[in-house]
């Protein structure tokens, strides 16, 4: 099963993987740190946002506008088609 044991071959006398303490605790310690580094990252950019909005700017449409950065040209012009089609169809005038 994935993510069980290592892979790097080792066994014992039954044929089950070997754990080292070692090598367990680097790869938790690994982790670790990664989790750390994610969390300080977010907290920046929490307070870019706050800076943002302090500006005056609209931190909902910044991260739309951040997560369409993300996205091939073509699924946007997709989607837009799809929900202006759907906005008429609603007496909706959604691009305006």
């Amino acid at each position: 099963m994935a993510g069980r044991g290592h892979n790097s071959g080792d066994t014992d006398a039954t044929g089950a993987y070997s754990v080292t303490a070692d090598e367990l605790r680097a790869f938790v310690e690994r982790v670790e740190t990664m989790e750390a580094e994610k969390k300080a990252a977010a907290d920046d950019i929490k307070e870019i946002f706050a800076e943002a909005k302090g500006r005056g700017y609209d931190t909902k449409v910044m991260r739309k506008i951040i997560a369409l950065r993300k996205r091939k040209p073509d699924e946007i012009a997709e989607e837009n088609a799809i929900l202006s089609m759907y906005g008429e169809a609603l007496g909706m005038d959604i691009f305006g």
